[in-house]
């Protein structure tokens, strides 16, 4: 009776280990079958957040390529400015130096002028003397 009581006891305790072991191994299906839910929703929404993060950067790309455009455009109308700046500068210069070189032709030519007389008169004056 012992025996029996013994294997009776054993082939319960063997059954419960296997009944253990076949609920630990459903629950553990379970939790896979969730958990690799959990991880493809994980993975739609890595994607979804991914392509809002590319779109917000384009769009962010797309703003500095304008405000870079703008940049440029000012620059260039700023160069321009400068350079029409510095013709009518150049203009101004020029009109002085003008000026002044007129002012110098005019004095030379009244130079020129006293000088020509000057031989003028030293002309006569050896004439006269060669006359005499």
């Amino acid at each position: 009776m012992v025996g029996v009581k013994r294997r009776s006891t054993i082939a319960v305790l063997a059954f419960l280990m296997l009944m253990g072991i076949a609920v630990y191994f459903r629950l553990w299906v379970i939790d896979y079958k969730m958990s690799s839910d959990e991880s493809e929703l994980l993975r739609r929404q890595f994607d979804i957040a991914n392509r809002e993060a590319m779109d917000e950067s384009a769009e962010w790309r797309l703003k500095y390529d304008q405000e870079a455009g703008k940049a440029k455009k000012c620059l260039q109308e700023l160069k321009l400015f400068q350079e029409s700046s510095q013709k009518v500068q150049n203009a101004s210069d020029i009109t002085g130096k003008l000026a002044i070189l007129k002012k110098e032709n005019a004095i030379l030519l009244e130079m020129v002028q006293r000088l020509q007389q000057e031989l003028e008169e030293q002309k006569s004056k050896c004439n006269s003397q060669h006359i005499n």
